[in-house]
């Protein structure tokens, strides 16, 4: 083979790899293990875009990396494939979601294994396949069947809690649990009936059944996630978005905030995502006391971290959704609240959290009680205040509170300023009011005072010291079709486990995938969808799991995939253990990689794991950004004007498919033939070329910026890509995709084959030794690349494979001793061509069983210096001496230099100076 022929090559080892499960991974004690993970993606119709590669070329580098180093590897790949898109075009098109998610996995496979990944294919899973989710449903029913016991800080199994109950009632016990629910003794739990006992239960489930408020999407009939909200309409269709209370399944995450909290800093995470937890898990320690609404037996729960500032309240700020908002409206101010509810309720709660420059409110014409000082302060309902965050009511200080200060600033509500003790250093700067005396806490250190206001708070029965969490349970119900099946049945209005035995609970057919007339979920449609039982015939729930559930545990399936028995056997588990390497989006911080970690935790304390984390190193890979190209429209006209000369015309910008660009330069035929309105196009060139504008803007398909990766690997090969997008620059980072650059990486490649060629273009490589340069430049590029690989630094990596190729080809090197090496340097990155002149040197196995190069540190110390010589200040002469010699052998061999002695004249000099391995000065 005389050319580099990528297409041939890469063909030829993908089906090598695919026949041979060459990354076929399984248990083996003789080596250590390496766990890598890419978060695994959706497969949307669309395919991937050069941008979604991008992790997963990272960590495919890594993999092969580690196996070089003698590691047993598991990498597995498989798909996230329920969710709402395969949904909505099954309601367009009628199709079932399985098949369209079927062919879209196919599309994607394809798509991956042309790239050539090392991917366990053997180990593939989907969060669809029924033998998949009986194992999602599985855990969810062992949620349902504990609580968390904060005595034990794990979670218990609910029957020792049931047994609790039967001998003491709830009194005593030290569990997790709704803030309303009951106490009762234990001559009151055995005499409940079995409706009743269920009820309490639901307190203390870990997954349970209660009214939320949700977001509701009625043109897409479901409840929607926050992310799937803005502005308070859907991100997916643009449909209104209503805020609305309904019965909803949701998971006690917040059991868990705490170990969540503590766990991450243990873990290799990038500071900003671990920040990000921190800040969504929002740990505060304060106190939560209650204010009496005047006239009213109500009384407002308010939880706050500086009690100290308690007489500088000017007001409560109520949530919209707050349960006493109805009952607080006076007469006076009813059209006026009750039409500023209706709007402020239905903004997503992102939206106002993230929305610190609207300000809106209305008073309620009621006021509440102070309970320090009796005074009585106005009730305002305030859409900055969540209801799902803390209490849903705000005890307001606006002088040590910026949004209270804004809120009181805009509305002319008093602001007062607290100064005594430690107090005026926590006073919001530069705003000034009345100056309040802090009563019997006056002058006390800020510990001391708030110390004081919660013991006074204790004493009078209206409050007490307490830690809480912004963090909420999260909602784990979708009115869908696409989506696992609860395991769950109602009889008497409540819910039941199905038998373990009767797992999966298949997903059924239904006529459309709409929501019923009646407004149920489409699971409504489906006929007989009831579970028979001893005691009869009942309703299985309607709505199914949301889009995390499958995603929260999928790294342990991977481990044993087709075991039937068990989600995982443990002794595979407890192998492959935590994820080595995590590589995926940071758009995942809050949701799924919280969810995960919660569930490992979960399955953890019931024995079905050995670990608690599930991604002990994780990188969030940058976004790869479309490099837009644009043609100029002369306006009025179907004439366009090339970029250097459209000054000279009145023109407007169009978008134009990069992928009729080459060089920022425009195929004018492709062009025409792109839309039928520009078939008659007429064009104003630059040198006889149409030269196309350009800008850096996000991937998209409606600025036609979107570069699939079938076409680069047609055109350049898998390896090209691989390498150009590692070249692009460090992998966190965000850049733009740039197919001008592209031919560099590709021109390389061909170097790189020359190398192991003949001016004739046969293969043909030297035993005969290398020399020193030679081996210098090897053990150069292998000390850069392992430090690069060690540091995820891959851009760097494929600079130094650059100079290395340049320099051996200077050199003019053919040595096997040599050429081997570099083969296996740049396997990890270029896999294919690394294959191909692998086996061309003689090898019968795959260059993945070879074993990465040793460095060595001799053959890059220098044994000869350049010593400048300077004559009278002036540097005239260079000498290559060796390193050994002495300080007067230098001064002798300098002095002895035919160019210096042309310029001393053969005069001796008045001085000479030698800098061992540096310099020579001369003073004649």
């Amino acid at each position: 083979m005389a050319d580099y022929n990528f297409q041939e090559i890469e063909k030829k080892w993908q089906s090598y790899w695919d026949k041979n499960q060459i990354f076929n991974a399984e248990v083996d004690h003789s080596k250590p293990k390496f766990y890598s993970l890419d978060m695994f993606p959706y497969p949307s119709g669309a395919g991937l875009h050069v941008g979604h590669p991008l992790g997963y070329i990272a960590s495919d580098i890594i993999t092969r990396y580690k196996r070089l180093q003698g590691f047993n590897v598991l990498h597995p790949m498989g798909y996230d494939s329920f969710g709402l898109p395969a949904e909505q075009y099954a309601i367009q098109t009628g199709q079932h979601p399985a098949l369209t998610t079927e062919q879209n996995i196919q599309r994607y496979t394809e798509q991956l294994k042309n790239i050539g990944f090392a991917f366990d294919w053997s180990k593939e899973v989907r969060t669809s396949d029924p033998e998949y989710y009986k194992w999602t449903q599985w855990i969810f029913m062992q949620l349902f069947d504990s609580y968390y016991d904060k005595k034990l800080n794990k979670a218990v199994k609910i029957d020792s809690l049931i047994a609790f109950f039967e001998k003491e009632g709830n009194s005593g016990i030290q569990a997790v649990c709704d803030e309303e629910t009951p106490s009762f003794s234990a001559e009151d739990w055995n005499t409940f009936s079995e409706i009743r006992k269920q009820e309490i239960l639901l307190h203390y489930r870990l997954t349970f059944l209660a009214e939320t408020t949700v977001n509701w999407c009625s043109a897409l009939g479901t409840v929607l996630s926050n992310d799937e909200v803005k502005d308070g309409f859907s991100e997916r269709g643009g449909h209104p978005v209503e805020r609305k209370k309904m019965m909803q399944w949701s998971m006690r995450i917040t059991a868990y905030a705490e170990r969540l909290l503590q766990g991450l800093e243990n873990l290799d995470w990038s500071e900003p995502i671990k920040e990000m937890q921190r800040n969504w898990i929002g740990k505060s320690i304060g106190a939560e006391m209650v204010f009496q609404v005047k006239g009213q037996d109500k009384m407002i729960k308010v939880f706050t971290t500086r009690i100290d500032t308690i007489y500088g309240v000017t007001y409560l700020a109520l949530a919209p959704e707050h349960e006493y908002v109805d009952d607080l409206i006076t007469d006076d101010q009813r059209s006026k609240a009750e039409a500023y509810v209706e709007v402020a309720k239905n903004r997503s709660e992102r939206d106002r959290m993230s929305d610190v420059k609207t300000i809106s409110g209305a008073f309620t014409g009621s006021y509440a009680i102070n309970p320090f000082n009796g005074e009585e302060i106005q009730i305002w309902i305030a859409d900055y205040v969540l209801a799902g965050y803390g209490t849903g009511a705000v005890m307001a200080v606006p002088a040590h509170d910026e949004r209270d200060y804004n809120f009181a600033k805009h509305f002319g509500l008093e602001i007062r300023q607290v100064i005594e003790g430690s107090m005026e250093n926590g006073s919001f700067p530069g705003k000034g009011g009345m100056i309040m005396n802090s009563g019997f806490i006056s002058g006390m250190e800020m510990k001391e005072a708030m110390n004081k206001a919660i013991s006074f708070l204790e004493e009078k029965k209206i409050g007490k010291g307490k830690i809480q969490y912004r963090m909420r349970d999260a909602i784990f119900t979708r009115q869908r079709y696409w989506g696992e099946p609860l395991p769950v049945y109602f009889k008497d209005g409540l819910p039941y486990l199905i038998e373990e035995s009767d797992l999966p609970l298949v997903l059924p057919e239904v006529d459309k995938y709409l929501p019923t007339e009646d407004g149920e979920p489409p699971l409504g449609r489906a006929k007989n969808w009831t579970y028979k039982t001893d005691q009869g015939e009942f309703p299985l729930e309607k709505s199914t799991m949301p889009g995390w559930a499958g995603s929260s545990w999928y790294f342990f399936r991977y481990m044993d995939p087709k075991n039937t028995e068990k989600f995982v056997d443990p002794k595979n588990e407890k192998y492959w253990g935590a994820v080595d390497l995590y590589i995926g989006g940071a758009e995942h911080a809050t949701g799924h990689l919280l969810y995960s970690r919660f569930w490992t935790k979960f399955l953890y304390d019931i024995g079905a794991v050995s670990i608690e984390e599930p991604f002990q190193k994780m990188i969030n890979q940058g976004m790869i950004q479309g490099r837009s190209n644009f043609v100029y429209r002369v306006k009025g006209s179907n004439k366009f004007v090339s970029f250097g000369l459209k000054d000279k015309y009145d023109t407007s910008a169009m978008h134009v498919d990069v992928n009729i660009v080459h060089n920022d330069q425009l195929n004018i035929d492709k062009f025409k033939a792109w839309r039928p309105d520009l078939a008659d196009a007429e064009f104003i060139l630059e040198d006889g070329k149409y030269i196309c504008g350009a800008e850096v803007e996000k991937m998209s398909k409606s600025k036609y910026n979107v570069v699939n990766p079938d076409d680069i690997i047609e055109r350049y090969g898998a390896d090209t890509l691989r390498l150009y997008e590692m070249f692009l620059g460090p992998l966190e980072q965000f850049k733009p995709w740039n197919t001008n650059g592209i031919d560099g990486v590709f021109k390389f490649l061909k170097k790189m084959w020359k190398l192991y060629h003949d001016s004739h273009g046969q293969f043909q490589i030297s035993d005969e030794m290398p020399n020193k340069e030679e081996l210098k430049t090897l053990h150069k590029t292998i000390k850069k690349t392992q430090e690069d690989l060690e540091n995820h630094s891959f851009n760097t990596s494929v600079a130094s494979f650059m100079i290395c190729v340049n320099e051996l080809t200077s050199l003019k090197c053919n040595k096997r001793q040599i050429l081997e090496p570099l083969a296996i340097l740049v396997s990890s990155y270029a896999p294919h061509i690394a294959e191909e002149l692998w086996s061309l040197m003689g090898h019968n196995e795959s260059i993945i069983y070879a074993s990465f190069p040793e460095f060595k540190e001799e053959y890059l110390v220098e044994n000869n210096h350049e010593y400048p010589v300077s004559i009278n200040g002036k540097m005239r002469a260079k000498l290559t001496l060796p390193l050994s010699l002495s300080r007067e052998e230098v001064e002798k061999a300098a002095l002895e230099d035919p160019i210096v002695l042309k310029w001393t004249e053969g005069n001796p000099p008045k001085k000479v100076i030698v800098v061992p391995g540096k310099i020579v000065n001369i003073v004649i």
